[in-house]
C-alpha cells in the first residue's frame, strides 16, 4: 500500500477529537470557533464526515465559507474516513487546504507531543438500503454506499511506522471487539435482509483487534484510543489504555504530552 504519511501541527496548543458529523461541516466549525471559542486547536473528526454525498465543489465551498473563521481562531480541522464517506476523498487527499483536510488511513498526526495513528473505515449496517438507493440514482460523483468502506489491516505499514515512530494515541472510526458497543441487538433487523451483515461486522471488529495487538506486541506506548461510529458516548480503561467512544458531534480533548 506504500509508505505512510505524517502531518505535523507545531502551532497547535490543543487537540480535540470529534465524533461523526454526517455532513454538518458548518456546524462543527461553528461549535469549535464560536460556541466553544477554541483557539490554536487541532480538531480531528473520527470518521463519517460526509464526503461523497455532494459534488466535489461543494466541499471547497464549505471551506471557503469558513476559512477566515478557522484562520482567525488559528484552528485546523482534519478528517479521517468513516463508512459513510467516499474513500477516495481520503486515499487521494482530495481536500487538502491547510486548515481543512482529509487524511489517508495509516497516517500519523504529530501535535502537542503526541504521535497519533489514524485508521478509518467500518461496515454500514444499512448497506442493503444504500445500495438500492444508489442503483436507482445515476448522478455521477454522488453516492451513499462505497464497497471499499471496511477497515483494512496493514501489518507492513504498521511495521514501517514502528521503525520510525512510537504511537501513543490512536483514532479510528470503529473499535476493537472488546470495546462498546458489544451488543448485537440492533443488527437483527438488518440481518433479516442482509444475511452477511453480522459476520462482516465481526470481521470489522477483528481487524481493529489485529491493529491493537500489533501495537501492543511492538511496544507502542498507547495511552488513549478514540473512535466514533456507534453514536453513543462511553469510556473505559482497558489494558492501561483509556478508550473513548464519541457520540455524534461530541468533542473530547486529547491530553497534551508536552
Amino acid at each position: 500500500m506504500g509508505s505512510f504519511r505524517t502531518y505535523s501541527f507545531p502551532d497547535a496548543k490543543n487537540i480535540m477529537v470529534c465524533g461523526d458529523i454526517h455532513g454538518e461541516f458548518n456546524a462543527v466549525i461553528y461549535k469549535l470557533c464560536i460556541q466553544y471559542q477554541m483557539t490554536d486547536t487541532l480538531l480531528i473528526v473520527a470518521g463519517d464526515c460526509g464526503f461523497g454525498f455532494d459534488k466535489p465543489g461543494y466541499y471547497d465551498n464549505v471551506f471557503n465559507r469558513n476559512s477566515s473563521r478557522l484562520s482567525k481562531s488559528n484552528n485546523w480541522v482534519v478528517m479521517l474516513r468513516g463508512n459513510h464517506d467516499d474513500p477516495s476523498y481520503f486515499r487521494d487527499e482530495k481536500i487538502s487546504h491547510e486548515r481543512f483536510r482529509t487524511i489517508p488511513d495509516y497516517c500519523v498526526i504529530q501535535a502537542c507531543g503526541r504521535n497519533i495513528l489514524c485508521v478509518g473505515g467500518a461496515v454500514s449496517i444499512d448497506r442493503d438500503y444504500r445500495k438500492k438507493h444508489d442503483s436507482s440514482h445515476s448522478v455521477s460523483d454522488i453516492a451513499s454506499y462505497w464497497p471499499d468502506e471496511i477497515p483494512i489491516y496493514d501489518g507492513a505499514l504498521l511495521e514501517d511506522i514502528g521503525n520510525e515512530i512510537k504511537i501513543d494515541t490512536v483514532i479510528t472510526h470503529t473499535a476493537p471487539s472488546f470495546c462498546e458497543l458489544i451488543s448485537k441487538a440492533g443488527l437483527s433487523e438488518w440481518a433479516a435482509i442482509d444475511p452477511d451483515i453480522s459476520s462482516d461486522c465481526e470481521k470489522e471488529r477483528k481487524t481493529m483487534d489485529r491493529i491493537f495487538e500489533h501495537l501492543m506486541s511492538a511496544g507502542h506506548p498507547v495511552s488513549h484510543w478514540y473512535y466514533g461510529h456507534f453514536h453513543q458516548s462511553w469510556r473505559s480503561e482497558i489494558d492501561g489504555i483509556l478508550f473513548s467512544m464519541l457520540d455524534i458531534m461530541e468533542f473530547k480533548e486529547v491530553p497534551s504530552a508536552i
